[in-house]
């Protein structure tokens, strides 16, 4: 394994934008990426920060399934919604948060019979001014790399939640509105979320395993066409391959290997879903050399045929 210093010095380089710091255009012609400006139908609007309410929102001119440059915060206060992320659907109830991340396939099946809201947010803009470049690494809720994201609070509990969001509209809607005050506002909100989940686990992960996993996963975003193994992955953050699967075991109870192959076979349900490529083509371009190999682990994560799911999916949800 490296130094310690070896190690912060690997975590920081991955922190300056960990998941969305790669070539986007693989997926370009499958999902497209909506900036901030996209979600209040001004695409060439810069802002890296908006809070919205869904009663007076208009409807985004967006695709049903996309992907985000940013991070989003949905709180519902009153109604149900279902949301889909990469083919998990979540049921968002009142009294709950739900965390979007970049890079996710996201879709939103209903917001306008919803009491509540959303918050869209920028890496850049929650790291304005911190001398932690690592704060949203350290935030194990972000990026929903194995957890639930939707976190739903005791009526108590969210009543803290939403008076953080109604300061924060009330400062967005200040005629001399503070950024960094909203930023703020922002912090302690995340970190209260932080809070409520440290507060109901009993096995509590190693902040510094948290951050190199979320490494290991940015690193795997970068390289999964490429089909390449535990070893090339602990070589990039330079620690063994077993102290890689000790990590990925504390976090997620599944070994290195298990967790890039899960990434690969998620590309390959997308461009079988969304795409008309033979399975043959998507085999050779997630790097397996052998179609039926390819077939043979497909089903073994999904207990389904390529071909089945193909079928089955096309049917749900594409749009024809």
């Amino acid at each position: 394994m490296g130094s310690p210093a070896v190690v912060l010095e690997i975590v920081n380089q991955a922190t300056k934008n960990p998941l969305t710091n790669f070539d986007l255009c693989k997926m370009k012609d499958i999902f497209p990426f909506y900036r901030i400006g996209h979600f209040i139908n001004q695409p060439d609007n810069p802002t890296e920060f908006e809070i919205l309410r869904f009663e007076k929102m208009e409807e985004p001119n967006v695709s049903d399934f996309h992907k985000h440059r940013f991070y989003e915060i949905l709180w519902t206060e009153k109604g149900k919604s279902k949301q889909i992320i990469d083919y998990n659907e979540y049921e968002v109830k009142p009294n709950s948060l739900f965390f979007i991340s970049p890079n996710q396939v996201h879709y939103f099946e209903q917001w306008k019979p919803l009491s509540g809201g959303t918050i869209l947010f920028t890496e850049d803009f929650y790291l304005l001014n911190r001398s932690n470049k690592d704060a949203l690494f350290e935030l194990s809720f972000l990026d929903n790399l194995y957890s639930n994201p939707c976190i739903q609070f005791p009526a108590r509990e969210f009543s803290q939640v939403h008076h953080l969001i109604r300061e924060i509209e009330r400062e967005q809607s200040h005629k001399n509105k503070s950024n960094e005050i909203i930023q703020s506002y922002l912090h302690i909100l995340l970190a209260d979320v932080q809070r409520h989940l440290d507060k109901n686990i009993t096995i509590y992960n190693s902040k510094k395993y948290l951050m190199l996993f979320k490494f290991f996963k940015a690193e795997l975003e970068k390289h999964f066409e490429e089909n390449e193994t535990a070893s090339f992955y602990a070589e990039k953050l330079r620690i063994t391959q077993h102290h890689l699967n000790l990590i990925c075991k504390e976090i997620t109870n599944n070994t290195a290997t298990n967790i890039i192959q899960a990434r690969s076979i998620l590309e390959a349900k997308r461009l079988l879903t969304f795409t008309d490529k033979t399975v043959s083509e998507i085999a050779f371009q997630l790097n397996y050399n052998d179609s039926s190999h390819f077939a043979k682990i497909f089903r073994s994560n999904t207990t389904l045929t390529p071909q089945q799911f193909k079928k089955e999916m096309s049917e749900k949800y594409r749009i024809r």
